[in-house]
């Protein structure tokens, strides 16, 4: 009976000491996630939260996603302010040109979280009229070889009350961390493309800081003819109407957001356009998805239909800047967006004509860390005169010395 009842308590001891043991393991193990994670430790995030995301598909990692940053679940990006990277644009003031692209946060759940990552702007949508599911799945497609995404969404949206209702309970425009963009959709069984995006301009007007007119989706049927001249110019008069009638003295400006595969021709037809006196909108968004697949691809879902993003698309992006930035002379400022990955890239499309810049994919690929991490690139580019930041800057920027960010703004066109 002795020798049972010692075994019995040895046992016990036993199973106490494993259980202690996994406890500890599991404790540490958390400790080091959660250490790693608060700190923002882009190496964690690309060798174990990045790949873990990419265990599931496209479009459950990205809601996942987007339920982190509702829920702030997201570390904090406290930056540094920077009178360098400070900039004023569509006279609202940026603490950093690095901003969030649409896409991402579509119905306008996560707005503070975003903010809480350290994003200098967000842009929620594209928001239709009238709540639509979009196209059938799967819709989102990665391209892990060519750091690229390939997406043919179509707009899916809870509509225009769903979204202002969540966006109402945020601070009204000016008492914000950060700066609100609302991106505007039409539905796609609309025939009044006027009645959607002006009923948007109604609708967002006053809550955010600044709209955006989507006539660049490659995934809504006929959505970019909406860029040829005749149809651009009555649709730039009635949404600037739209925002002219506004009760109040809160007036948004308005951007245009344009396709990358555009012709020679369209792209004067729609600075022609843009810089007609009267009636003018205040910017443009360069620039959306392309639909062009580069020889150079080398993923499995290069042939599938939608838009690519990511790196495929920096270089065409940002020539598309450069030449909407040539051809409106400098006088529009230009949100470039596409491929943006670090603060090189983020320093190219500036150089190249954009006033601020935009990221998607790379948050995809690199989780929140990216956006520390080009925000502090992009400064140190600005600066660029010590000789130790000459391994990590490219000749043909370095030693520029520019007292402030809008001094870089389209020196390449001037060149």
């Amino acid at each position: 009976m002795a020798s049972f009842t010692s075994r019995l308590l040895a046992n016990k001891v036993f199973k106490k000491k494993i259980k202690d043991i996994i406890q500890v393991g599991v404790g540490g193990a958390m400790v080091f996630v959660g250490l790693n994670m608060y700190f923002k430790n882009e190496k964690f995030y690309d060798s174990w939260v990045m790949p873990l995301f990419h265990c599931l598909d496209p479009e459950t990692a990205h809601k996942l996603a987007v339920k982190a940053a509702k829920y702030k679940l997201v570390p904090e990006c406290k930056l540094k302010e920077s009178k360098l990277l400070e900039c004023r644009v569509l006279n609202l003031l940026f603490k950093t040109p690095l901003g969030l692209a649409a896409g991402f946060d579509k119905n306008g759940e996560a707005v503070e979280g975003l903010f809480k990552m350290g994003f200098s702007f967000v842009e929620v949508g594209s928001v239709t009229p009238l709540p639509q599911p979009g196209n059938p799945k799967p819709r989102v497609f990665r391209m892990i070889d060519d750091q690229g995404v390939i997406n043919r969404y179509g707009f899916n949206s809870d509509g225009h009350e769903v979204v202002l209702e969540r966006l109402s309970k945020l601070p009204p425009p000016g008492s914000r961390k950060a700066i609100l963009g609302v991106n505007l959709g039409k539905n796609k069984t609309s025939e009044d493309y006027v009645y959607d995006y002006s009923a948007g301009v109604q609708k967002f007007g006053p809550v955010a800081d600044y709209l955006v007119v989507n006539i660049s989706s490659p995934n809504t049927p006929g959505l970019r003819n909406l860029q040829h001249k005749k149809e651009l110019t009555r649709l730039i008069e009635a949404i600037v109407n739209a925002r002219d009638s506004l009760p109040g003295v809160h007036k948004p400006p308005i951007l245009l957001k344009i396709a990358p595969d555009l012709s020679e021709d369209d792209k004067q037809d729609i600075a022609t356009v843009v810089l007609k006196k009267g009636k003018q909108i205040d910017g443009l968004i360069v620039s959306n998805t392309t639909i062009t697949r580069p020889s150079s691809l080398r993923s499995t879902n290069r042939d599938e239909v939608g838009g690519l993003s990511g790196e495929p698309l920096k270089s065409l992006a940002t020539q598309t800047v450069r030449d909407m930035y040539c051809l409106t002379q400098g006088s529009v400022p230009i949100i470039g967006v596409g491929g943006v990955t670090s603060g090189r890239d983020a320093y190219e499309k500036i150089r190249a004509g954009a006033s601020l810049v935009q990221i998607y994919t790379s948050l995809i690929y690199h989780g929140p860390p990216v956006v520390q991490r080009i925000t502090d690139e992009m400064e140190e580019l600005l600066r660029s005169t010590s000789p130790w930041l000459a391994p990590r800057v490219p000749s043909s920027v370095r030693h520029d010395g520019f007292i402030t960010v809008g001094e870089a703004v389209g020196v390449d066109c001037r060149i």
